[in-house]
């Protein structure tokens, strides 16, 4: 059985990372995408379930991994199901910093 994949820039769009698939192939085009480690610059790329994107966006760093694929557009609870924000976990898990 082939393994489901989804463009990057419709992910993106899905997920609400992006408001119009155009922002989010521009997110891509800037050439500081990461999958899995890999710099892409293609919104075409391919990604599937457990791929972790790593990318500026909003004056921080997003580092999310995929849980699921969608089928649409869905309203933002269902697009939230979709990823789990790494950097928001690694946040937590960092030892405070002494005074």
């Amino acid at each position: 059985m082939a393994e489901e994949m989804l463009r990057l820039d419709k992910f993106l769009w899905f997920a609400r990372i992006a408001k119009t698939r155009t922002a989010a192939q521009s997110i891509v085009a800037k050439g500081r995408m990461r999958i899995d480690g890999r710099v892409t610059d293609r919104p075409s790329t391919p990604v599937k379930v457990g791929s972790v994107l790593t990318f500026a966006h909003l004056d921080r760093v997003r580092v999310l991994r995929i849980e699921a694929l969608p089928a649409r557009r869905g309203p933002a609870p269902e697009a939230a199901a979709l990823l789990t924000d790494l950097a928001a976990q690694s946040a937590v898990d960092a030892p405070a910093a002494p005074k």
